[in-house]
C-alpha cells in the first residue's frame, strides 16, 4: 500500500495543533517513518525524515537530530534531489538541527548551501526564502554578529510581506518580528541609540502579539512571541508583566515539547529570573540571550508539496472564533453569541432569499446591551432575555422599503433551536422589550442612537462630545460580533465609536490618574485611621473603578474596545489581562486582592491584628498598583517621571494634549 504524505501531514498538524504533548508526536513519527520504508516510498520516507529532524529539535534530542540530518541527507543525495525544493528544504530543516545542538560550522556550510540554490530556483517572495534567512539570522546571532542578524531578518520580513495575502494573520510575520526584536535586543547597543532601538523592537513585538492573538494562541510558534514579551518586559523592570509572560510561554512550550527541551529549560530560568528565585541570577534583560530555538522564535521552513519527495513543516491549526458554531458544538457548551451565530448559519440565512435586491447590502449580528454581547452569559443569564436572536441592519432607503416586512420575516423564524427558546415580546423584561428591543431589524443609524444618542460617532474634532459619552455606552455600541456585512457601513459606523480622539483618551487617563491618587493613594489610608470604614469602602470603591478604566484607556479603545458597566468589570479586566500584548495585565490581582480584604480592612473581623493586617496589605497594594502604573507609563514614554503618587503623574500624561483646554479639568 502507498504511504499516504498528504494524510501523514494532516494528522501530524493536528496533534501539534491540540497540543497533545512529545510523547504522542513521537510514536506518530516512528511509526509513520516504519510505514513509509515497508512501503518502499522513498520520497515519503524523506518527507517524514524531515519532520523527524524538526521534532528532535525542538524536543532538545540534539544526538537523534543529527542522526536523522545524516540519514536525510543521504537519501537526498541517493534520490538525485540534491538542488531540487524538496533538497533545498532539508538542508535548511539539517541546518538548523545542526545549529541547535552546537555544530555552527557544519550549519553555516548548509544554510550557504541552501541560500545558493534557493536564489537561483525560487521567486523573490518565495516564503521558504524568507524562513531560510529567518533561521540563518539566528545563526549569525549565535556567532555575535546581531547586525547580519538584523539584516537577515529584515530581509525575510520583506519577502514575507510582499508575498502576503493578509498580513494582520500572517503567523510567519509574526514570528520574524518576534525574531527580530529579540535581535534589536541583544545588540550592543548604549544612551539613545539603545533607547531607540527597544522602542522599535517593541513595536514590532507588538504587532507580532497581535498576529498571533487574532488568529488564536494555540500556534507553538507563540510561545517565542511571549519569550520575546518578557524580555522586553524584563528589560523596563515590570517584573510582575514580565513572569506573566514567560510563564504563558513556559505553559505552551510545555505542552507542545515537554519539559525535557531547551525552549523549557531556559523560559523557565527567565521565569525564576524575574521572580527572584535563584539569588544572583542575572536579569533577563541583563545578560545575553539564550541560543534556544524556541526562546528564539525560530520559524521551520515550509517545504515544495511534490508528490514523491517533500518535507512540510507541521505548521499549527489555530483555534478561532468559528470553531464553536460547528454543527456538532453542544447547546450547553454555547455562549448566547456562539448561539447566535449558529442559528444565522443555519436558520437565518433563509431570510435573504425573500430580500434578493437588498440582501448583499443587510448586516447581520448580536451587538448592544445584554451580557451576551459581551461574551459573559452563563447558565444564569439564561434566566431572562435569552434565546438564538439576531440583529440585522439595514440603511435608511433599505429599511424605508423593507423594514417592517424583513422584522415579521424575522419574527416567523423558528422560536426553538438547539434546546432554547427565543422569548416572545411579552416574556421579555420591560427593558428590551416594544420601543427598547435590542433584537431583530433596525436601521444602522438609530440603532446607534438607541445606544448613545448619536447616529454616528462624534466628529473626531468634537472633544466635548466625547467627553459626554460613558465608557459603558460606548462598549456598549462596539461590543459583541459580526456575521455578516458585505456593505460594510454597520462596521464602520460600529468602528467609528471605538476611535476615541487621542486627547480625549490622554484626558481621560489623566483623570483616572488622579481619582486612584486622590481616592485610593490619599484617602484609603486616612479613612482607615480613622475608623471610617464606609468612607474607605467607597474610596476603594472609585479607586478600582478608575484603574479599571485606566487599564481599557491604555490599551486602546480600538484595539479592544471599551470597559463595560460596573457588572463586568472584573471579568472584563481578566478577559484583557488574559491578552498576549495586554499592557497593565498584573492591575486585575492587584485589585481582586483588594477587594477581598476591603471588608475586613474596612469593618473589622472582631480579631485586632487581622484588622491590622488586611488595613496594612491593602495600603501596601495601592502603593504597588501605582508602582506598575509608572512602570507601565515610563517604558512607553507617557512619563519621565518616577514619582509613584499618580496626582503628579498627571502632567507628563497631559503634556501630549494639543488642546489646552483639556489639560487639567
Amino acid at each position: 500500500m502507498a504511504f499516504d504524505v498528504a494524510g501523514f501531514l494532516r494528522q501530524l498538524d493536528a496533534i501539534f495543533a491540540a497540543q497533545e504533548g512529545p510523547q504522542r508526536a513521537d510514536r506518530f513519527l516512528g511509526e509513520s517513518l516504519a510505514a513509509a520504508r515497508k512501503a518502499h516510498d522513498r520520497g515519503a520516507e524523506l518527507t517524514v525524515l524531515n519532520e523527524l529532524i524538526g521534532f528532535y529539535r525542538v524536543t532538545s534530542r540534539h544526538d537523534d537530530a543529527v542522526d536523522v540530518v545524516n540519514d536525510a541527507l543521504a537519501l537526498v543525495d541517493e534520490l538525485g534531489a540534491a538542488q531540487s525544493e524538496a533538497g533545498i528544504t532539508t538542508l535548511i530543516n539539517a541546518a538548523t538541527a545542526l545549529r541547535a545542538a552546537g555544530e555552527r560550522e557544519r550549519a553555516q556550510q548548509l544554510y550557504e548551501r541552501a541560500m545558493n540554490d534557493a536564489e537561483r530556483l525560487f521567486s523573490p517572495l518565495d516564503r521558504r526564502l524568507a524562513a531560510l534567512h529567518n533561521n540563518l539570522a539566528l545563526l549569525r546571532s549565535d556567532l555575535g554578529d546581531h547586525t547580519r542578524a538584523r539584516a537577515e531578518l529584515t530581509e525575510a520580513l520583506a519577502i514575507l510581506r510582499g508575498g502576503t495575502t493578509d498580513a494582520t494573520r500572517d503567523t510567519e510575520i509574526a514570528s520574524t518580528l518576534a525574531n527580530l526584536a529579540l535581535a534589536r535586543f541583544a545588540s550592543p547597543l548604549e544612551g539613545a541609540e539603545r533607547d531607540t532601538e527597544d522602542d522599535i523592537a517593541r513595536a514590532e513585538l507588538a504587532e507580532a502579539l497581535e498576529i498571533f492573538e487574532r488568529v488564536g494562541a494555540a500556534d507553538p510558534h507563540a510561545a517565542s512571541a511571549l519569550a520575546a514579551l518578557g524580555e522586553a518586559e524584563a528589560r523596563a523592570g515590570r517584573d510582575a508583566e514580565a513572569a506573566s509572560a514567560y510563564a504563558r510561554a513556559l505553559a505552551i512550550i510545555e505542552a507542545c515539547f515537554g519539559p525535557e527541551s531547551d525552549a523549557y529549560r531556559v523560559t523557565a530560568a527567565n521565569l525564576a529570573a524575574v521572580m527572584g528565585d535563584r539569588q544572583g541570577t542575572d536579569r533577563p534583560g541583563d545578560r545575553p540571550l539564550s541560543g534556544s530555538a524556541w526562546s528564539r522564535g525560530e520559524r521551520r521552513p515550509a517545504s515544495a508539496q511534490t508528490p514523491s519527495v517533500g518535507g512540510s513543516a507541521p505548521e499549527s491549526t489555530a483555534r478561532t472564533e468559528q470553531s464553536a458554531s460547528k454543527p456538532g458544538a453542544s447547546a450547553s457548551a454555547m455562549d448566547g453569541l456562539q448561539l447566535s451565530r449558529v442559528y444565522w448559519e443555519e436558520v437565518g440565512q433563509a431570510l435573504l432569499t425573500q430580500f434578493p435586491e437588498q440582501a448583499p447590502r443587510i448586516a447581520v449580528g448580536l451587538v448592544g446591551h445584554g451580557s451576551e454581547c459581551y461574551g459573559f452569559d452563563d447558565a444564569l443569564s439564561r434566566d431572562h432575555d435569552f434565546g438564538p436572536e439576531l440583529c440585522l441592519w439595514l440603511t435608511a432607503e433599505d429599511f424605508a422599503a423593507i423594514g417592517a416586512e424583513l422584522q415579521a420575516a424575522y419574527d416567523a423564524l423558528p422560536s426553538e433551536f438547539r434546546g432554547f427558546t427565543r422569548p416572545a415580546d411579552a416574556q421579555r423584561t420591560p427593558r428590551s422589550r416594544g420601543a427598547n428591543r435590542r433584537r431583530g431589524v433596525f436601521e444602522i443609524g438609530a440603532f446607534f442612537e438607541s445606544i448613545t444618542g448619536y447616529r454616528g460617532a462624534p466628529a473626531q474634532d468634537a472633544l466635548h462630545e466625547w467627553l459626554m459619552l460613558p465608557e459603558a455606552t460606548l462598549a456598549a455600541a462596539t461590543n459583541g460580533a459580526i456575521f455578516r456585512d458585505q456593505l460594510g457601513l454597520f462596521s464602520a459606523t460600529r468602528q467609528g465609536f471605538k476611535l476615541m480622539p487621542e486627547d480625549v483618551r490622554l484626558a481621560l487617563a489623566s483623570r483616572r490618574l488622579g481619582m486612584i491618587a486622590q481616592a485610593g493613594q490619599y484617602n484609603v489610608p486616612r479613612m482607615l485611621e480613622r475608623r471610617d470604614g464606609a468612607a474607605a469602602w467607597l474610596a476603594i470603591a472609585e479607586m478600582t473603578n478608575a484603574a479599571a478604566s485606566l487599564v481599557y484607556l491604555v490599551n486602546g479603545p480600538a484595539r479592544i474596545g471599551y470597559l463595560p458597566y460596573y457588572k463586568w468589570q472584573m471579568a472584563a479586566l481578566r478577559r484583557v489581562s488574559g491578552r498576549m500584548a495586554a499592557r497593565l495585565p498584573g492591575v486585575v490581582v492587584i485589585l481582586e486582592e483588594i477587594l477581598t480584604l476591603a471588608s475586613t480592612a474596612c469593618f473589622g473581623t472582631g480579631h485586632a491584628a487581622a484588622t491590622g493586617d488586611a488595613r496594612t496589605r491593602v495600603v501596601v497594594l495601592i502603593e504597588e498598583l501605582a508602582r506598575q502604573i509608572v512602570a507601565d507609563f515610563r517604558a512607553r514614554r507617557w512619563t519621565t517621571s518616577e514619582e509613584t503618587f499618580l496626582e503628579w503623574q498627571r502632567p507628563y500624561v497631559e503634556s501630549a494634549i494639543t488642546a489646552d483646554w483639556l489639560r487639567s479639568l
